[in-house]
């Protein structure tokens, strides 16, 4: 027999982000939506509270928390069962995107850097990089999702790395104090080259040549980065600088099957949110979904909200296996793949269509329906699109390599 039930220990973190994105998110969603690019000042009060977490052991609440497992390995050995760091941040991610998604992209210290550290870092940079809050940039003008385009350089000239190349849609690109970037320290060698490399904020050749206005996570910076001759330590390539042909870039790749079930979980988070709403809209309409009476002998608006219900336990049961396999040092990449095209979907179905049901409570400013409307879209695009995902699980599925199967 499964059983699903979350652990008491993760019940109690997930529960404390909870209240997080309760009364301190949900509060202020508005406000920095229609601010777009003001700091979220509130959100300094909320960095202390979570390095003081970290610091004591109990949890981290962003992305920071994903890659490693804190769980016993003994007993894990003996069990055959860790829900370590990976599912604590999903859950975490999950609980404060119910709350807001932009806002909780901007919580200082807890970047999607900071899980791509956490998944490739060795155990002196992870003590180094342990607490900064690391941005992730790998998107460049020239290419979306296919991450094995990167062309910004790397170059060793004696103890420093020399980068050069532009970045964009960095998100906290502005605010973070480290940038995860992937860069190639040879073009002749293809993919195999390709390395991730922490960038001080103050390293001399990194600016921000702007900010993106967006559709939506617009508490969130978004940001265009200039790498010109810029210069960093020799020993800040995460992971090993070797280049192995033969393994490919399936290190800095691993970042990926950490993070992609984050997202996963945030856009689970949302579609959430937009369900609850929208049953309690439903309610004060006289429409009540019934779990004994068969859909089709529903109200149409009762019978489509029982769906994208199903919709989202789906993407939720497979956002927790990604996380659960990473946790148990299982290879993940189809299941996060999985989880990452199945949340992005479904967050997007549900949100809109709750924004339809809704009526013109939905479509305007009253709810925050509309909003979640259009913050879920970037869910379905960003850590790769849905077309990547659905491409990578093929390969997976078929046996395939990305040279078999384009």
């Amino acid at each position: 027999m499964i059983n699903l039930e979350l652990p008491k220990k993760l019940r109690a973190s997930a529960n404390q982000a909870h209240q997080v994105a309760q009364e301190i998110f949900r509060p202020i969603s508005r406000k920095y939506d229609l601010g777009e690019h003001e700091y979220p000042v509130e959100l300094d009060t909320m960095a202390a509270m979570v390095e003081g977490l970290a610091d004591s052991g109990t949890q981290k609440i962003g992305g920071a928390a994903g890659g490693r497992s804190d769980a016993d390995e003994h007993a894990t050995e003996l069990l055959g069962n860790s829900n370590g760091g990976n599912m604590s941040a999903l859950l975490n991610a999950l609980e404060t995107s119910w709350g807001d998604v932009g806002l909780m992209l901007s919580i200082p210290y807890q970047g999607l850097g900071n899980a791509a550290i956490a998944a490739v870092a060795t155990d002196e940079q992870l003590k180094r990089f342990g607490k900064v809050w690391a941005s992730m940039a790998i998107t460049e003008p020239s290419f979306g999702s296919d991450s094995a385009a990167v062309t910004t350089t790397a170059v060793l000239d004696g103890d420093e790395w020399v980068l050069n190349g532009e970045k964009i849609f960095v998100t906290a690109g502005q605010r973070s104090t480290h940038i995860v970037v992937w860069a190639s320290v040879d073009r002749n060698l293809g993919r195999a080259a390709i390395k991730s490399f922490v960038v001080p904020r103050d390293a001399p050749g990194l600016s921000v040549a702007r900010l993106e206005h967006k559709l939506g996570i617009k508490a969130s910076d978004t940001a265009v980065l200039l790498l010109q001759d810029c210069r960093i330590p020799k020993d800040n390539i995460l992971g090993s600088p070797e280049v192995n042909v033969e393994k490919g870039f399936a290190g800095v790749m691993q970042t990926f099957d950490n993070t992609r079930p984050l997202v996963a979980a945030m856009a689970v988070g949302v579609a959430r949110a937009a369900l609850e709403e929208l049953r309690a809209i439903l309610k004060d309409a006289g429409i009540e979904p019934s779990y004994d009476v068969p859909a089709n002998n529903q109200p149409a608006a009762a019978a489509e909200f029982l769906r994208m219900e199903a919709d989202y336990e789906a993407a939720y049961l497979l956002s927790l296996r990604a996380a659960w396999m990473a946790d148990n040092k299982k290879p993940n990449s189809l299941e996060a793949s999985m989880s990452k095209a199945k949340a992005g979907r479904t967050g997007t179905d549900i949100t809109l269509k709750a924004v339809e049901l809704a009526g013109t409570i939905g479509y305007s400013q009253r709810t925050l329906l509309e909003k979640w409307g259009r913050d879920s879209k970037i869910l379905d695009i960003f850590e790769g699109t849905q077309q990547i995902q659905q491409l990578i699980v093929a390969r997976r599925v078929l046996g395939k390599t990305s040279a078999e199967l384009k």
